[in-house]
């Protein structure tokens, strides 16, 4: 074989990367004590370089035993604290600390610091023979001052062999008992690797050795790009990341220790209980993780504070932990002439896991107490954090808008803002309030320097404070992650990543899928269509209004017990025919339902189907907020803990994780947020459209060992629509252009040309609203009522039309400028008046005046219904393309005048859009079939002795028979029934069910 085409030629071009670029050291195997797994020459020396006036006082005392005291402690503190704790703080020595490594330190202050920062001895050695028990050899290891700290196995695909090869190698030819494989204790990771692919691992576990992929990714999915030529795509690996400073800022600032706490059933005496069991990992940032804290910080130092980031970053990226190395990174970060960027890093969050990860990470690279705030009690904390500069502040968003109260005055200083799920975070006046607070001080500066320019009077600068509040500021910059984010946030976080615009960073959800992070919630996907028949019984026929009606028809069809009956039937099937097998018998579903009556009726359908049936191992949850009044049950109420026996809400998520529970039906919650790796299968009788759909969906995509795949089944969406929902957040996300600023101008002239609100009452309303605070008075607030009261009375005069026409105006007015002007400060004191008059305007306003919902319940039977399966198999998100996100648009005037129907034709047109052309005639056929195959004697002694499923074994024969004995009777009906198998499949389960509980009854 050539020698530029075996294994050895890719060990060779990567030493020579290292020794000539990154100016390594080469080690020999005869260098390598097996015994301790340690380079004991490196060891020492690095010592002696770096702490000569330690060593020489040890050595005072010790005299030539000093090298193997040394060697001794140090051994004693890898196997008790762990490699990365002594690198990072050392060990003691008869009684004097050694470093064992030196870091860069985050400014140029601290030379003597830097000099030390160079003396580590970074080595490379090829083909260690590591063990005294066999000659197996790694083939790289790299070294850190004498501990070896990477291991790397290698291969090439000239030799037939790839990175799959190498992950075996490390499973099958590695024993995690050696020295140099000790969990902790020795080396931090495993890298294999080939000419295309990286995969890592800090943990060998024989065959349960567990791999992450380390690749850059390519073409928004997993991968690598096309290197420069010369170069193999995995280049990046020894190029960048085992560069001397890159490799010391992981060790110094990224890994660290993870611990889990999980709980696992456990059987005691036949007794069911709950314990807890901590798990220990080491943390590797993946590629993605390491390039964007990396490249969010070097554009940070360049560009200093002010500017909007948006990284959006997929479920199964591993959010957290990037947020927590980013802001301890951010909370140091200082610029080119060591002045430091931002003096307090907040992170904005509803998370309450991500406090506690961020305190537990940064107190293991830095040993102190106070780096993290968490602020849990009330918005004075948060005031008195701020003021203080504390280092690292974790809050939610609600306490901004009452910490100003508390804080007289604020230094000029700058924040680094991190947000976690940005589009939930930066919307609204609470957004504003951040902004206001935390830069109290330049807003002045800037509203006092136009005022001395232009004589404004006491209230204009109050104005203009507000204004300036609205837009970015050049002391705050803003880092939000988000898997999903809207056109507004790709618009207010535009700082432009590689492609131009925003986002400035991506790990798709194409990646995540591909990579293995997340599963393809879309993979398995299955719809269903209700049709159905109604018929008006009333009496008279009235006229209703069409929108409203149809809406109180749907809801009549939906809450149907026949309808919650049926599709009850086909979920708890599927479950134990399809899913309660899946992952080990621990597979879990959710149902989603349209609202609270839909999951108080869909609870109790469940819990009665399962108790009819005697079914085993099938027990729910139900979960809604409030009380729930179902109008067919006078005097009974329901609740979410009554319902579920007691269990109290903050309990369910528990409760649900263990074995007792299987399925939770769920009207508004645990559809965002709800981490569940069990969950398995999820059943939709919802319309999902949007990020909705995504976020909803996207509960299934966690992973856990043992679940292979995933489930779907969809009694109310199309496979189209889902597509359109998930497409634009598949890879990255693009925006469709911005909102029109010229059409602000637009709607406040046509605001003003209505005359209903006139200038004399905004200028009234804004010199109370806006006077300053020690002017104040108690009857302000019956002053701004009195105000805005002849412009309501002005708007209730005109004619329903023009009414809403006018409402839909201020409302669009009010949405654009609050977008627009968190991306361009406004110079014209006049928009933020009449958005400010409007905000509470619109709140006086009657509401649209149009027809009740009226009641169809008792005008209305449901005279026949089917369930047809429709679609099932994989939504394939890598065809088509993705509509790019829109703008604010204006807002639509609604229709309180809507057109009037006649209830009989309404019915009519449901009746054409979701039935099928039964007629008396079907219904007849139908009726003959069943009456025959109850007096069926055969039949009858059948079912009087067999359960369902087996019956159906012999019903199916005789159906078919019946089917060709009356085909004369009706050719029509009995053509559907040979030649569409999901009719007869539906008409069979029809019949088989009316026949057997025919029998039974009888019987």
């Amino acid at each position: 074989m050539s020698p530029q085409t075996n294994e050895a030629a890719l060990e060779t071009a990567i030493e020579h990367y290292l020794l000539n670029v990154h100016k390594y050291k080469r080690l020999e195997d005869a260098d390598f004590s097996q015994d301790i797994a340690l380079f004991k020459a490196e060891i020492i020396a690095f010592v002696k370089d770096t702490q000569a006036e330690t060593y020489a006082t040890i050595e005072r005392t010790n005299d030539d035993r000093t090298d193997k005291l040394i060697i001794d402690d140090l051994v004693k503190a890898l196997n008790s604290l762990g490699a990365l704790e002594v690198m990072r703080h050392g060990f003691k020595c008869f009684g004097r600390t050694i470093r064992i490594a030196y870091f860069q330190p985050a400014h140029g202050m601290t030379p003597e610091l830097e000099e030390l920062f160079h003396k580590n001895r970074f080595r490379v050695i090829r083909q260690l023979h590591y063990s005294s028990q066999n000659r197996n050899s790694l083939d790289m290891v790299i070294v850190l001052n004498g501990i070896p700290i990477i291991t790397v196995e290698l291969k090439n695909h000239f030799t037939g062999q790839n990175v799959s090869h190498a992950r075996r190698q490390y499973q099958n030819d590695r024993d995690p008992r050696e020295i140099i494989f000790t969990f902790k204790k020795r080396t931090l990771v495993h890298f294999a690797v080939d000419p295309d692919l990286v995969y890592m691992t800090t943990k060998l576990n024989g065959a349960s050795t567990y791999f992450l992929p380390f690749n850059k990714g390519q073409n928004e999915g997993a991968g690598n790009p096309v290197a420069p030529a010369g170069k193999h795509r995995t280049h990046y690996l020894w190029e960048d990341v085992f560069s001397p400073v890159v490799l010391l800022d992981i060790i110094g600032r990224f890994l660290h220790i993870e611990k889990k706490e999980r709980q696992i059933e456990v059987t005691r005496a036949g007794k069911s209980d709950l314990q807890k069991v901590t798990s220990e990992s080491l943390i590797f940032p993946r590629y993605h993780q390491l390039d964007v804290v990396r490249k969010l910080l070097a554009n940070a130092k360049a560009k200093g504070p002010g500017r909007n980031y948006l990284v959006q970053h997929s479920a199964g990226s591993g959010k957290s932990n990037s947020i927590a190395w980013l802001a301890h990174r951010l909370s140091s970060l200082h610029n080119d002439k060591d002045e430091k960027i931002f003096h307090t890093v907040i992170v904005i969050t509803d998370r309450l896991v991500l406090d506690r990860q961020l305190q537990e990470t940064i107190y293991q690279f830095e040993h102190k107490q106070g780096v993290v705030v968490k602020i849990d009690r009330d918005s004075a904390q948060l005031a008195e954090a701020i003021q203080n500069s504390t280092p690292i502040i974790v809050t939610t968003l609600q306490k901004f808008p009452f910490a100003a109260s508390h804080i007289e005055r604020l230094e000029s200083r700058n924040f680094a803002i991190i947000v976690d799920e940005a589009h939930s975070s930066q919307s609204g006046e609470a957004a504003t309030e951040v902004r206001h607070l935390l830069s109290m001080n330049e807003i002045e500066q800037t509203v006092r320097q136009r005022a001395e320019e232009e004589d404004l009077s006491d209230i204009d600068e109050a104005i203009l404070k507000a204004a300036a509040g609205r837009s970015r500021q050049k002391n705050l910059s803003y880092f939000a992650f988000t898997a999903t984010p809207k056109e507004k946030t790709l618009s207010i976080f535009d700082e432009p990543g590689e492609n131009g615009n925003s986002p400035f960073h991506l790990y798709s959800m194409r990646q995540a899928i591909q990579e293995h992070f997340i599963k393809d919630v879309l993979e398995n996907y299955t719809t269903y269509k209700t049709y159905y028949k109604l018929v008006n019984t009333a009496g008279e026929d009235p006229l209703v209004p069409k929108s409203k009606a149809a809406k109180a028809l749907a809801r009549f069809m939906s809450l149907h017990p026949h309808n919650i009956a049926q599709k009850t039937e086909v979920m708890i099937e599927h479950f134990r025919h399809h899913t309660m097998h899946k992952i080990g018998g621990r597979a879990k579903a959710m149902v989603v339902t349209s609202s609270r009556l839909h999951a108080v009726r869909y609870k109790e359908a469940f819990d009665k189907y399962i108790q009819d049936n005697n079914y085993q191992g099938i027990k729910t949850l139900v979960a809604f907020s409030g009380t729930v009044i179902d109008k067919d049950i006078p005097g009974v109420s329901y609740t979410e803990v009554g319902m579920n026996g007691g269990i109290k809400e903050k309990e369910l998520p528990e409760k649900f994780a263990t074995n007792e529970y299987q399925v939770l039906l769920v009207a508004e919650k645990y559809q965002t947020g709800f981490d569940q790796p069990l969950l398995h299968t999820m059943y939709v009788d919802k319309r999902l459209a949007g990020i909705q759909a995504v976020q909803t969906l996207s509960r299934l995509n966690r992973t856990h060992a043992g679940k292979e795949d995933t489930f779907v089944l969809d009694f109310y969406n199309e496979t189209e629509d889902i597509f359109e929902s998930f497409k634009p957040y598949y890879k990255i996300t693009e925006s469709g252009g911005h909102a029109d600023y010229a059409r602000l101008a637009e709607l406040k002239s046509e605001i003003d040309t209505a005359q209903i609100l006139h200038h004399d009452e905004i200028d009234a309303f804004c010199n109370v609203f806006f006077a300053p605070q020690e002017i104040e008075s108690k009857k302000d607030h019956g002053r701004l009522e009195s105000i805005l009261q002849s412009a309501v009375d002005r708007f209730k005069d005109l004619a329903t039309e023009a009414r809403e026409d006018y409402r839909a105006k201020l409302k669009s007015f009010q949405l654009l400028y609050s977008y627009l002007s968190q991306m361009v400060p406004f110079q014209d004191a006049e928009y933020e008046k009449y958005y400010t008059v409007i905000r509470y305007y619109i709140k006086k306003l009657p509401l649209p005046i149009g027809d009740p919902i009226p009641e169809v319940d008792d005008d209305i039977n449901l005279k026949y219904y089917r369930l047809q399966k429709i679609s099932e198999g994989r939504i394939d998100l890598e065809s088509g393309t993705a509509n790019p996100l829109k703008g604010p648009m204006d807002v639509g005037t609604g229709n309180p005048d809507e057109e009037k129907i006649r209830l009989s034709e309404l019915v009519d047109m449901l009746n054409e859009r979701f039935g099928t052309d039964f007629t008396q005639a079907d219904q007849l056929f139908f009726d003959q079939v069943a009456e025959e195959a109850v007096n069926d004697e055969a039949l009858q002694a059948a079912g009087r002795v067999n359960t369902l499923d087996n019956f159906k074994l012999v019903f199916d024969q005789a159906l078919m028979d019946y089917f060709i004995k009356r085909m004369d009777g009706n050719e029509k009906i009995f053509t559907k029934l040979m030649n569409d198998e999901s009719f007869r499949a539906v008409a069979s389960g029809h019949l088989l069910k009316k026949v057997y509980g025919r029998i039974r009854e009888d019987g």
